[in-house]
């Protein structure tokens, strides 16, 4: 395979950046319930966008900051918050970013989960800054009974907000689905994002055997696994929600720097280069895949000239071997042959594209030479467990 060497992997990031951020408001995260909003509201932890500083800003509350910031804490106790995940699931890790919190910060954060099966009727609504939780919104969290959720993190400690060491990485081993989490601050300051990393799970016996599904979507718990370029843009953006809003929300890569000077085509138009880049992902559910969308909106002057998508039914274990040789697995069988891409544009694939495969538990879509693709959708029908052997089931999480 003629691949690009990887560019090195900063030392303070851990794997499960790959994953699927559980909380992001854009696959519907909120925050249903904080104790104290008065520089900066809760909501905006959730934000997709990176935080920023606007040095000019203020409110009539204080200084503006993109984050949640707490008023200096007079009063016994400390700050927190509920998070209600857009998509739960197995969380793998977080990212407690402190981002421009640089006097403000909070000294110290922890972080407890729960597994609600019939979420609460919490909400906040409007322009929280300057507001603080009343004598009725703490009532009804105390039902919840937050305080004595399993913890996810232990009280740690957070570094400030500077560009060199703002991400405060954690990993988390906890085998349980979480659908709320409660974010603590010990006592008070800000935080600027909540990033919670990890796949979605769904209750898959309630799924008909004919009925046709995204079966990489991450609300089915599609996640990716590997990829060879993500300068621009992640391909865990290529299973989001809906279409994506621009460029930023897609899988984008670095042109390649092998590039032919001179560009040459075969009879059907598609581009003869040497490289390609790719990407892999899981399917939520090992299945049969029957058709295919790869959406090349926003990529109007760097869409991939061609793409194609591979399958393969992985045990765990070869999984976790195929991770360690970043895929260079012989397994792989042509779902769909090289096909030209257009700009701008929806591609739909089915029958008559796409070659006959059996069952499959992941893919992998790779685009010639280089370029941004913003969805990928592969609809299918979730094989019976029966079908799959044994060994290929990937175990799911237990409640708590």
């Amino acid at each position: 395979m003629a691949e690009r060497r990887a560019a090195a992997k900063t030392a303070a990031e851990p794997d499960f950046l790959q994953f699927n951020d559980l909380a992001c408001e854009a696959v519907g995260g909120k925050v249903i319930f904080a104790t104290d909003e008065w520089f900066a509201p809760a909501a905006n932890l959730l934000k997709r966008e990176s935080p920023q500083f606007i040095a000019s800003a203020f409110t009539e509350f204080g200084k503006w900051m993109d984050g949640w910031e707490t008023r200096r804490k007079r009063i016994p106790g400390h700050d927190w918050c509920i998070i209600q995940l857009g998509v739960p699931g197995q969380i793998y890790g977080i990212d407690v970013d402190t981002s421009f919190f640089t006097g403000n910060h909070s000294p110290y954060v922890s972080i407890q989960a729960g597994c609600l099966d019939n979420p609460p009727n919490l909400t906040l609504e409007g322009d929280r800054t300057g507001m603080a939780a009343s004598e009725s919104q703490l009532a009804a969290v105390a039902k919840l009974g937050s305080e004595a959720w399993p913890e996810l993190l232990c009280v740690s400690q957070l570094k400030p907000g500077y560009s060199d060491c703002c991400h405060n990485y954690c990993k988390v081993n906890f085998n349980h689905r979480v659908t709320h989490l409660r974010l603590n601050m010990h006592p008070d300051g800000g935080i600027a994002r909540l990033r919670v990393y990890g796949v979605g799970q769904r209750d898959w016996s309630s799924v008909s055997p004919q009925q046709d599904i995204d079966l990489v979507a991450l609300t089915n718990g599609g996640v990716c696994l590997g990829c060879s370029d993500a300068h621009f843009g992640h391909p865990r953006n290529m299973i989001g929600l809906g279409r994506a809003v621009n460029m930023a929300d897609g899988w984008e890569t670095a042109r390649r720097l092998d590039r032919p000077k001179h560009l040459q085509v075969d009879e059907r138009g598609i581009l003869q280069v040497p490289g390609w880049e790719w990407a892999v992902f899981r399917l939520g559910h090992p299945g049969v895949i029957s058709s295919i969308e790869v959406d090349t909106n926003h990529f109007k002057g760097n869409f991939p000239d061609s793409c194609r998508i591979e399958v393969c039914l992985l045990t765990p274990e070869e999984e976790a071997q195929c991770i360690e040789t970043r895929w260079n697995s012989g397994k792989w069988q042509v779902l769909l042959p090289p096909q030209k891409l257009r700009p701008h544009h929806r591609h739909l694939y089915g029958a008559t594209e796409l070659l006959r495969c059996s069952v499959a538990s992941h893919v992998r879509l790779i685009i010639a030479p280089d370029g941004g693709v913003s969805r990928l959708r592969l609809w299918g029908q979730a094989a019976p467990t029966s079908a799959v052997p044994a060994n290929q089931k990937t175990p799911t999480p237990s409640k708590l």
